[in-house]
């Protein structure tokens, strides 16, 4: 389990260091264009005890922690199903990954 950790104090949030990896490619994408942002999550006992909303900007402290030694692979149909919700009123929020080799080539 990786960490999110946002402002300081921080916000420490846990996700799987593959969800983290590809949560990174489109929060850093956002905030190097100097698009805020809200993301969703869930937290609690395997989440399900409540979610919670933040509000990412370029000037607030943001760290990934990954606890794994290895890069996770992306999954490039992942990343871009995010960047749509996180550019969207709603904001971005876990979504199911897709199957990449359901994809068109």
């Amino acid at each position: 389990m990786g960490k999110l950790i946002y402002g300081s104090p921080g916000v420490e949030i846990e996700f799987d260091d593959r969800v983290l990896a590809h949560l990174r490619v489109v929060i850093v994408t956002k905030l190097r264009r100097a698009e805020s942002f809200t993301m969703q999550y869930a937290y609690g006992p395997e989440s399900a005890a409540g979610h919670a909303s933040l509000w990412l900007h370029p000037s607030i402290p943001l760290q990934f922690k990954f606890y794994g030694s290895k890069e996770p692979v992306l999954n490039r149909a992942w990343i871009e199903a995010l960047m749509v919700g996180a550019s969207s009123t709603v904001g971005l929020h876990l979504l199911p990954e897709p199957d990449p080799s359901n994809l068109p080539h």
